[in-house]
């Protein structure tokens, strides 16, 4: 039952009504939080990590994704796309991570930003290009800080009609279907 405090008038009646609810049902804990004033939102996350079970580990202590090198820089770059479109294209992209090489110490990454219409296209790229840019030094400065070493990337904006609606490309981009 979801009763936010900031309902209740007068606020005097707000402990009988606790009592009550406590007596009607079997509750494990009941957490008055407002809504409106956010208070006691902390204490209901407390109450909700009490009694949630404990998991046993699924990876070792050192793992920290079960997700390879490609997925992550993939979404790091569909994050800053999705950042810097805001509204414009929120579900009309993916990235797919063409090639990788190791050269002068440094890493480089080439990527596909895959939209499903040609219009789409200019919206990612800006105007003379910008918007790319800023997409890709962000996705690179994030990549170089998480990976903790220098990397080059070299982003694509291409067209494939329809992808969102395919299992097959979506499998082939590395979501799951």
């Amino acid at each position: 039952m979801r009763q936010q405090i900031d309902r209740i008038r007068p606020r005097e009646r707000l402990l009988p009504y606790m009592a009550e609810l406590a007596r009607r049902y079997e509750f494990a804990e009941i957490v008055p939080i407002s809504g409106l004033k956010r208070d006691n939102v902390d204490a209901l996350a407390a109450a909700i990590g009490r009694l949630l079970p404990e998991s046993p580990q699924l990876f070792p202590p050192e793992q920290r994704t079960d997700r390879d090198l490609n997925f992550r820089i993939a979404e790091t770059i569909r994050e800053k796309l999705i950042l810097e479109l805001d509204q414009e294209l929120p579900y009309g992209i993916a990235v797919e991570i063409e090639r990788t090489a190791e050269a002068d110490g440094q890493l480089e990454v080439d990527a596909a930003i895959w939209v499903d219409r040609a219009g789409q296209k200019p919206i990612v790229i800006g105007a003379r290009g910008e918007r790319l840019k800023r997409i890709g030094r962000a996705a690179r400065l994030e990549l170089n800080r998480a990976l903790g070493r220098r990397l080059h990337l070299t982003l694509w904006v291409k067209v494939r009609e329809g992808w969102a609606d395919s299992a097959r490309a979506l499998q082939q981009l590395g979501l799951e279907v």
